[in-house]
Formats: structure tokens, C-alpha cells, sequence
């Protein structure tokens, strides 16, 4: 018997559903990161040198875990980080990631390469939203993805800053995973025996990456690796004024995700930024580069007071969370966690994955002694 969503308690095991349920080039896809995931393994393992402190006594009949990230108010301070290729993982896609946040109340993003257009997600998803921008070599498709999410009243945008070029994805090498998928001798007999995921693929609404069809065949009509889209559509030209001018075009709330320096992060508040995302992308892109719990203390303490830090990547657990917070992040992200949970069991199994989170948070809040985020510290952490 294979596990089933009734049986997923912990990221783990909803990674075990959707390997399950997924072709082995799609559920690698999501699971891989680069060269020899150095990095991938240590976004979680930073935690484990952290210990947490916890005070008794203290009346915690009641727990508030809301926050706010970028003036937005939300009501769990985690929230689900955009992703792309929503809909090869399970056919609801981005509609489910987004009814799912909706239900808690958290932010969530689409990304620019999603599977579900800008126009319909603003329309019919009621949770704040943050769009991800990659800042494409076309720059009327820049601006227009821009002005289509001021147009759909989304929330915020999140300039990603770490994929100037695309990280060294050995998995997808080995597995010949492309956008869309395409068919090889090694994948033929994985996607045949998975025919649940192959006949929703087949036979359900066209895949395509709806916010850049209509600019670039790549991806949608023309199979490409997300690592070589990265190296030839994206402007490896960017920079701080090229950040900068996106920030002016777009007038809302606006972060910074692929922060990992203290100058960056420095430069993000010097521009305007309201927000940055310490991430490396999941161990995706630069392998040996530091966890961003590791790096989350003296970015705090150098900008901190100036912008809002969210601490992006390897977040399995609610105590991961509380760690970071400690630390003074005001919030944390991330995408596998609730990605595993999509391709298990779509809707239900990303509700049951904030379900199991929102437990956790509150469980071990109240374990701590703390009534409200505001009672976290760092006197509640001692580093081994």
C-alpha cells in the first residue's frame, strides 16, 4: 500500500506522496537543485544547529500568529512562495496553490513562468497576492507583465534577482525534464506508469505558460530546461538601476527575493525596496552558497529596521519558522513544502499541508510561552 494524504503528516511525507504520483523527470524537477545539492540539504539543516529556549508560565490560552509583510496583513507568518510549471506537478496548478492561501488567509505568488494567467488568478483568488517577475531580455514583455498584475490589483511584486543565469540542474540533465515535457527513451516508461498524471496532461486544458505565450513560443509550444530558459531569455544585464526602474513602474509594495549580502540587502533599502527575501532559490541555482538561515542574523542587523526581511528556503517545520522569527525575520517562505503537497493531492493536499504548518505554529507557540509573534526573540535561541 502506498502512502495516502490521510497519512501525510510532515513534508516528508507528502514528498513521498508526490513522488508517488508524479513521472520521475517532473517529481525531480521539483525535488532536484544544482550540481551536488550542497546547499539544498543545508537550507534545512541550518535549523538544526539552532536551538530553541522556551519559557513556561506564561497564560497561552490564546496564540495570535498574524503579521504583516509589506503592509499586507496575514494571518500565519509563513506563506507560499511563487513557483513555476504549477500545473505539470497536478492539473489544478496555481487555481488550487492560491484557493488553498485564500482559505488561511496567507500570501502567495505566481510566477512569471506560471500555468495560469495574471488576469484569471486576479480575478477569481481573494488572498493577497505577490507576482514574480524575471526580467526578460524583452522588454515590452517586462513591462506588460508588469502592468497586466497593476491592471488584476495584485498585491505586490517580487523582482527575482538570482537567476542571471541558470543554475547547473544535474537531475534535469539526467532526466531530459523539459517545459513542456517531452518525450525520450529513459521518460517513456515513467510517464506510462503513471497514468493518472499522463491522461490529466493529455487530455485537460493545454499546457502553457500563460503570462508569456504570447511573446515567446519557448516554454509553452517549443520544449526548453528552466536552466537554459534562465541563460538565454532572461537579461543577464541587470542591475541595480534596472531594479530600481521596476520598482518605479510597478508603485506598490515591492521586494527583492534572491538576497543573500549584507551590501545587497543594503542597496535593496536604497532603492526603495520594501521588502527582501533571503533565498538562494532553493539550492537551485548557486550550490555551495550559504543557507539563508545562516545568513538571516547580520542581514537583520544591518537593515532590519529599514525593510522587511522574509527568510526563504528549507522550511519544513513550524519550530523552522519560529526560528527564523526569533531572529527577526517577519515572515518565511518557501516552495517544495507546499509543491510535494500539490502534486500528492492538489487543493486538499496544499490545505492539508497549512493545516499541518498553522498546527505546528500554533502547538509550539504555545510551548514556547508566546501569545503573539511579538513575544519571539533571540533569547530564545542558543546556536550549537
Amino acid at each position: 500500500m502506498g502512502i495516502k494524504l490521510a497519512d501525510c503528516y510532515n513534508t516528508h511525507q507528502f514528498r513521498k506522496l508526490a513522488k508517488a504520483r508524479l513521472p520521475g523527470p517532473i517529481f525531480h524537477y521539483i525535488d532536484g537543485a544544482a550540481d551536488d545539492e550542497v546547499t539544498y540539504r543545508r537550507n534545512t539543516a541550518a535549523y538544526e544547529s539552532c536551538d530553541l529556549v522556551p519559557n513556561v508560565l506564561t497564560g497561552v490560552d490564546t496564540v495570535d500568529l498574524s503579521t504583516t509583510v509589506m503592509g499586507i496583513p496575514i494571518d500565519m507568518p509563513l506563506f507560499l512562495s511563487p513557483t513555476a510549471l504549477q500545473r505539470l506537478f497536478h492539473h489544478e496548478g496555481e487555481r488550487a496553490v492560491g484557493q488553498a492561501a485564500e482559505a488561511f488567509n496567507t500570501l502567495f505568488g505566481i510566477s512569471s513562468l506560471a500555468t495560469v494567467g495574471i488576469e484569471e488568478i486576479g480575478e477569481t483568488i481573494g488572498a493577497p497576492k505577490v507576482f514574480q517577475l524575471y526580467y526578460h531580455k524583452d522588454k515590452a514583455l517586462t513591462w506588460e507583465m508588469i502592468d497586466r498584475c497593476k491592471e488584476a490589483k495584485f498585491d505586490a511584486l517580487a523582482l527575482t534577482v538570482d537567476t542571471i543565469v541558470g543554475g547547473n540542474r544535474e537531475r534535469d540533465l539526467w532526466t531530459g525534464f523539459t517545459s513542456p515535457p517531452r518525450l525520450t527513451p529513459a521518460s517513456l516508461l515513467s510517464f506510462a506508469t503513471h497514468p493518472s498524471w499522463t491522461l490529466n496532461y493529455l487530455l485537460r486544458e493545454p499546457f502553457a505558460l500563460s503570462n508569456l505565450q504570447n511573446h515567446i513560443a519557448e516554454g509553452s509550444n517549443v520544449s526548453i530546461s528552466v536552466s537554459d530558459y534562465f541563460s538565454t531569455m532572461l537579461d543577464q544585464s541587470m542591475d541595480w538601476d534596472a531594479a530600481a526602474a521596476v520598482r518605479e513602474r510597478w508603485g506598490k509594495a515591492f521586494c527583492l527575493k534572491g538576497i543573500m549580502s549584507v551590501e545587497d540587502a543594503r542597496n535593496a533599502v536604497a532603492i526603495g525596496a520594501d521588502a527582501i527575501m533571503v533565498s538562494n532559490h532553493g539550492g537551485r541555482q548557486l550550490d555551495g552558497s550559504r543557507a539563508p538561515f545562516d545568513q538571516l542574523a547580520e542581514i537583520i542587523d544591518a537593515v532590519g529596521s529599514d525593510i522587511d526581511v522574509i527568510c526563504d528556503g528549507g522550511i519544513q517545520r513550524g519550530t523552522h519558522v519560529l526560528k527564523a522569527l526569533s531572529l527577526g525575520a517577519k515572515a518565511c517562505s518557501g516552495g517544495r513544502w507546499y509543491l510535494y503537497a500539490l502534486a500528492g493531492a492538489g487543493r486538499k493536499g496544499v490545505e492539508r499541508a497549512l493545516t499541518n504548518m498553522q498546527s505546528e505554529l500554533l502547538r509550539d507557540m504555545k510551548l514556547m510561552g508566546a501569545r503573539s509573534l511579538a513575544d519571539l526573540d533571540r533569547q530564545n535561541l542558543r546556536f550549537r
